[in-house]
């Protein structure tokens, strides 16, 4: 066993507090300090789960040099930037989605870890999933045959939401519907298409002059004969919380629950017609984990609804993902690997989303994917 060890930096406390037990507890990782604005919350925390040192200042925490690596959890608008800074500082980064807002942020992280050899992983929830690390395991195995078709939504109600939330482009944060589709396969969007559909309430549209209540993207893979079609709403769309992810293949397809707690649908090819279908409860997949951090696929940091965020209420706990995710994360750094999603990878699942509703303005136009995103040229 690697006896190595990461040490860490949490940024940004609200989704960020549900990891600080998990990489206190992970084998490889030691969490040296955690990094909040607000002082109050800061200590508050910081006390409960014992860490001595805190940051107010994120700038003061990248002069560290007691700090190997970054996990950035603060508003969307920041991630770009953060850990464009962090990068440039020497730590590697680990960014919940998305990777930044705009394309060029998107170039400069992944030119940074090009020039630089820092490691970056944008921390996708749905790619590690129980459901979709089902779906991955039949895939790998060759349950599901050729893989025909694949489709994923993301429909969340966001209003009540702070800041940047109101009136946010379905598209701009796509991740958790367009990531699934892409990690599959471990493809690439080469070009995608997208629609706007209905209109979001007249005080949301100005936000970001962008009307629509739905966004629907079809997505044509790099080097592949295979497309997704994607669709999200955050707003003036009833429907409960819902990531899905559907994959349909020549033996086996799989698909999401309608309702969130039902239990996933195979069908099987070429049985007689009322035996095609089948519910299937996901396993969970602890089984990957060190045993130190296995019991977190099934619970949080908070056992009370009271202090737990509202994302992972909202999201049924993301699937057990985020042990997952700090596995992957720290064991990247342990063995000198590159985790999934990569700078180029993150990128090209991000700007996805951003071309996409820049097509849906411009009445579903083709819009190219940059080659910065393409990990094989």
């Amino acid at each position: 066993m690697n006896t190595k060890i990461i040490r860490i930096a949490i940024v940004g406390l609200g989704f960020g507090a549900e990891f600080i037990p998990i990489y206190q507890k992970h084998p490889n990782a030691n969490l040296v300090a955690i990094c909040q604005r607000n002082e109050a919350k800061l200590n508050e925390l910081a006390d409960v789960f014992g860490i001595e040192k805190r940051y107010t200042s994120y700038e003061e925490l990248l002069e560290d040099d007691a700090i190997d690596a970054v996990h950035i959890n603060t508003p969307i608008p920041n991630h770009g930037i953060q850990s464009i800074k962090a990068l440039k500082a020497g730590k590697h980064v680990a960014c919940t989605v998305p990777m930044a807002t705009t394309v060029e942020e998107c170039q400069e992280i992944v030119r940074l870890t090009e020039e630089t050899g820092v490691t970056y992983m944008m921390m996708e929830t749905v790619v590690y999933a129980r459901e979709f690390l089902f779906m991955k395991e039949l895939y790998d195995n060759g349950d599901l045959g050729k893989v025909q078709f694949l489709k994923a939504s993301h429909q969340q109600d966001m209003d009540g939401w702070p800041n940047y939330w109101p009136g946010l482009p379905p598209m701009h944060y796509a991740t958790h519907c367009v990531g699934p589709v892409l990690g599959l396969t471990r493809g690439e969007a080469e070009y995608v298409s997208c629609f706007g559909s209905g209109t979001i309430r007249q005080e949301l549209i100005k936000e970001y002059n962008s009307p629509y209540a739905v966004e629907t993207t079809h997505i044509k893979f790099r080097n592949s004969d295979l497309s997704a079609q994607v669709y999200r709403s955050l707003f003036d769309v009833a429907r409960q919380y819902r990531e899905s992810f559907e994959v349909y293949g020549s033996k086996k397809s799989v698909e999401w629950p309608l309702m969130e707690g039902k239990p996933l649908v195979i069908h099987t090819a070429k049985k007689p017609e009322t035996e095609i279908p089948e519910e299937v409860q996901s396993p969970d997949f602890a089984k990957l984990l060190p045993k130190e951090i296995q019991h977190f696929t099934t619970e949080g940091v908070y056992d009370d609804e009271e202090h737990q965020h509202l994302s992972f209420t909202q999201g049924a706990g993301h699937g057990g993902s985020h042990p997952h995710l700090v596995h992957e994360f720290v064991n990247a750094l342990v063995q000198k690997i590159a985790p999934y999603p990569n700078a180029k990878q993150s990128a090209n699942i991000t700007c996805v989303g951003i071309l996409a509703h820049e097509s849906a303005l411009n009445g579903g136009e083709i819009m190219q994917l940059p080659e910065f995103t393409f990990t094989n040229l």
